[in-house]
C-alpha cells in the first residue's frame, strides 16, 4: 500500500476529525488561560508583592546601543507562562477526572439481561414439562 493511500485512511478516520477539534479548541483554550493569567491572576500578586509586574522582569546580558537591540533574560514572562502551564494542566486533569468517575459510574451499573423471546419461553415450558 502506497503512502499517501495509507495517509488518506488514517486521515479519514473519525478519531483524526475529533482530534484536530481538540486541538483547535485546546489551542483556545490556551490562549484564554494566558489571558487570565495575565490580566486577572498576576496583577492582584504583583500588587500584593508591591506593584511588581512579572512580564517586565528581565536581566539584561548585555546593553543595547544604536545597533543592536539589547539582549536580555526575561525570567517574568517565563514565570508568567509557567502559571499558564500550571493552570491549563489542573483545568485538563479536572476535567479527564471527570470524564473517568462518569466512565465508572456507566461501568458500575450492569445492563439488564435481556428478556426472553417467546420461542425462549415455550421451549422452557417444555424442557419443564419434560423433565416431570
Amino acid at each position: 500500500m502506497s503512502i499517501v493511500k495509507e495517509f488518506k485512511a488514517f486521515a479519514m478516520r473519525g478519531n483524526v476529525m475529533d482530534m484536530a477539534v481538540g486541538i483547535i479548541i485546546g489551542g483556545t483554550f490556551g490562549k484564554i488561560i494566558s489571558s487570565f493569567v495575565g490580566d486577572v491572576l498576576m496583577p492582584p500578586i504583583g500588587l500584593l508583592l508591591g506593584g511588581m509586574d512579572f512580564s517586565n522582569l528581565a536581566l539584561t546580558l548585555k546593553e543595547g546601543s544604536e545597533s543592536f537591540t539589547p539582549v536580555t533574560l526575561n525570567y517574568g514572562v517565563f514565570i508568567n507562562t509557567t502559571i499558564d502551564f500550571l493552570i491549563i494542566a489542573f483545568a485538563i486533569f479536572m476535567v479527564i477526572k471527570a470524564m473517568n468517575s462518569m466512565k465508572k459510574k456507566e461501568e458500575a451499573t450492569p445492563a439488564p439481561p435481556p428478556t426472553p423471546t417467546k420461542e425462549e419461553v415455550l421451549l422452557g415450558e417444555i424442557r419443564d414439562l419434560l423433565k416431570k
